[in-house]
């Protein structure tokens, strides 16, 4: 089994990777060890641009969601560079994401 170590700033072991399977196999024990304050990961609390989140939700690349739009992929990173996001704007990112 190959188990990965990630290192803290401070050089102190702070997460551990393992394969699945182990993962599987310990997972009962992982729960009882695991805080009740544990907080699941939310996209929504990392990335604060309406037009990135709905891409990233949608499984697409800036590449793709561009060729949807029939714009740049310069263009879509531009637009999630941005700290609002017109209402025009938006409507058509959520239509090429129907596509």
């Amino acid at each position: 089994m190959n188990l990965q170590i990630i290192k803290s700033v401070e050089g102190e072991a702070e997460y551990v990777l393992l394969p699945i399977n182990a993962y599987k196999a310990l997972k009962h024990q992982i729960d009882k060890v695991i805080d009740e304050d544990y907080a699941p990961f939310k996209l929504e609390d990392y990335v604060d641009n309406p037009v990135a989140l709905a891409r990233i939700k949608a499984n697409l690349t800036q590449e793709e969601l561009a060729q949807r739009m029939d714009v740049s992929q310069a263009y879509i990173s531009k637009l999630e560079s941005q700290d609002a996001v017109s209402a025009k704007v938006m409507a058509k990112v959520m239509t090429a994401l129907q596509q």
